[in-house]
């Protein structure tokens, strides 16, 4: 449900106001990688047998130092198999302050965006009866109209798969007082821009996910919230389960607290505004049942054939890497798939496991986002030692590293962009300041230091076949799509089926506009600087400015716009600090940050350009001169980058 990149972003762009240089950044840590398939870890011959006793005792060794490693609150896990509840265990508190433990059998947790696979299921019951198509345009089901790009309508199977070509929605999508509005209206408010063609690309999409629940309204004739209960809850007895905000009285005893770390204090209670894209709450027993039905071939909720047609793979963005399936998506471990699904709302984050061959499933959900995120390597750690424990990988032999691996690492190397970002708004500056670099380790494989292993030590990425990596030391896969010779995007295992990064065009890469962009801000702060230091030099020694007229007004445009712009981009980085808690009412910010952003960008690289005149016109000396043209180019470079990544726009939608 949510993206954090913009909280990476104001730390960049708060860093760039108050440095003066640009300090050297530390080489990366590579350990020795032997160039032989031997590097890579042996097998075991076999697994546990996965029983309650064992499984018990394997969490039990792995959940309570975790939490309290990682300051995590409390957790639950949830295994089943064979069509039964094998086990459900409760981790440390459902709420810090009344010491009130996690009790596995009735305590609700939220598992943000896994509330999605509800409504896929809603849709699939749907299109069973066949009142959805999955292949027609969504606007046949709709009160309002979704431009088509480039003439090409969205389907319901571009909804399910991510791939509908919006850019990502951040306003109002989590908020934490007030009333949640009619899903209608937040739909209709701001439909967002196209940005790729349907079905091309892989963008994760709350807005997408909102449409599908909002079919599912229109084409039911209840509400949403309403649908899944009778259709999906009620159905399968989930009594501790509800999509409903604010959370109903009957619930409240149950609800574990949210917070961002477990020693601090809670969080209220988080309202979404697209409830199908992940306002539920539920039990782990009641998220048990929903596993056990999809295990079941739909048993109680879909026909076999159409559960089937939920699980299985329909599409894969790169070359070896997981795919993703109408709702649901791959992740694999040691050879064996699993449909799976993430949930993320600030103080929740969970993950659902679905093994159909292996007739098994496990939900995991913590109340905390722990010590530096630590939530999402923890629940990846989870499943790869339950996948190691359970069902270890077989190999005859270590697979073979490509004799193409130096040249394809090398082809891999440069700059990319998330295909999940804001492309028309202010947002769009992330993804400059958020770009991914890939470079080359010193046995010249892929380094991609944002993607560290569980230790935050790099990965090392070994070709196995033509374009596709495998970490090493781990479990995942890396897969590259190559076009007339050049590599142009890229994904890995954990996110691959929704999301890819592409790679940046020259006048968007970040390898050359940071730096002068951090330039650029030098030259203003010295600009401005040398305002109130000439002023107190001169009152210091008794001295008088010795310019007058037009010479003057430039004189104080200049460093006034300097000091203006300064406070402009000292405001975005505030912006994005804050916007977690405040994304519900910031117009008040924004607006007045582009109108002044846009006079204080446009007017500085006006005025300069007219002080660099004068300085030509009155014959001032090479050196005043040389100080003008470096401004005139600082404020060029500002210009470019505002205007191209959209600080430079008006409207307050994002």
């Amino acid at each position: 449900m949510r993206n954090y990149s913009h909280m990476f972003v104001a730390a960049i762009l708060l860093s760039m106001l108050v440095t003066v240089g640009i300090a050297a950044a530390p080489s990366p840590v590579t350990l020795p990688l032997q160039t032989s398939p031997s590097a890579l870890p042996a097998s075991s011959e076999a697994g546990h047998e996965l029983t309650k006793t064992d499984a018990d005792a394997w969490l039990d060794g792995f959940m309570p130092y975790a939490l309290q490693r990682n300051d995590i609150a409390g957790a639950v896990v949830v295994i089943v198999k064979d069509g039964q509840l094998l086990t459900e265990r409760g981790f440390g508190y459902a709420d810090v302050a009344t010491r009130q433990r996690v009790d596995p059998a009735t305590t609700m947790f939220r598992p943000g965006s896994i509330s999605k696979l509800f409504t896929w299921t809603a849709v699939m019951q749907l299109v069973e009866q066949g009142k959805i198509d999955l292949d027609v345009d969504i606007n046949r089901y709709l009160d309002f109209h979704v431009p088509a790009y480039d003439g090409k309508p969205i389907t319901m199977r571009n909804l399910m798969t991510h791939r509908p070509g919006f850019e990502d929605v951040e306003k109002g999508g989590i908020r934490f007082h007030g009333a949640v509005p009619p899903l209608g209206d937040v739909l209709k408010r701001w439909i967002p821009k196209r940005v790729f063609a349907p079905g091309s690309t892989p963008a994760y999409s709350n807005y997408g996910a909102g449409l599908a629940g909002y079919i599912v309204q229109r084409v039911s004739g209840i509400p949403f919230e309403e649908y899944i209960e009778r259709n999906i809850f009620q159905r399968l007895g989930m009594t501790h389960s509800t999509f409903r905000q604010p959370l109903p009285a009957q619930f409240v005893p149950f609800m574990a607290k949210g917070y961002p770390i477990g020693s601090g204090p809670a969080k209220p209670y988080e309202l979404i505004s697209v409830p199908p894209a992940g306002s539920a709450a539920v039990s782990a027993p009641d998220m048990a049942k929903f596993m056990i039905a999809h295990l079941n071939q739909g048993d109680g909720l879909l026909d076999p054939q159409t559960a089937r047609l939920m699980h299985d793979p329909v599409y894969v963005s790169v070359p070896g890497a997981d795919r993703m399936a109408l709702g649901f998506y791959e992740q694999r471990v040691n050879g064996l798939s699993s449909i799976a699904h993430g949930g993320d709302l600030n103080y929740f984050h969970s993950y659902l496991w679905i093994l159909p061959q292996q007739n098994v499933g496990m939900f995991f959900s913590m109340n905390s986002a722990g010590e530096d995120d630590a939530n999402f390597g923890l629940r990846l750690a989870l499943f790869q030692q339950f996948g190691d424990r359970y069902f270890p990988a077989k190999h005859d032999a270590p697979p073979t590293e490509q004799a193409t691996a130096k040249a394809h690492a090398k082809m891999l190397v440069g700059r990319y962009i998330s295909s999940r970002g804001s492309f028309s708004n202010f947002l769009d500056v992330t993804n400059l300041l958020g770009q991914v670099k890939i470079g080359l380790d010193e046995d010249g494989r892929p380094l991609i230091p944002a993607l560290p292993g569980l230790g935050d030590t790099p990965r090392h990425w070994i070709e196995i076949a033509p374009f596709v990596w495998k970490d090493a030391y781990g479990h995942q896969n890396l897969g590259a799509t190559v076009e007339n010779g050049r590599v142009v995007r890229w994904s890995v295992d954990e996110v691959s089926p929704f999301m890819v990064w592409i790679r940046a065009p020259w006048y968007r890469d970040s390898a050359w506009l940071l730096p002068l962009l951090v330039a650029s801000v030098i030259v203003l702060v010295i600009t401005a600087l040398s305002w109130p230091i000439a002023a107190i030099s001169r009152r210091r020694y008794g001295a008088v400015l010795a310019i007058k007229g037009s010479d003057l007004c430039a004189y104080r445009l200049v460093r006034g716009l300097s000091w203006l712009i300064l406070a402009v981009f000292g405001g975005w980085a505030l912006l994005l600090t804050a916007m977690n808690h405040l994304n519900d009412n910031l117009d008040w910010l924004i607006w007045p940050l582009e109108i002044l952003g846009t006079i204080g960008f446009f007017g500085l690289l006006a005025t300069a350009l007219w002080n660099l005149w004068l300085a030509r016109a009155r014959h001032l000396g090479w050196l005043t001169g040389f100080r003008r043209v470096l401004l005139v180019l600082a404020a060029a470079s500002i210009v470019w980058v505002t205007v191209d990544f959209h600080l430079v726009s008006f409207g307050a939608n994002f």
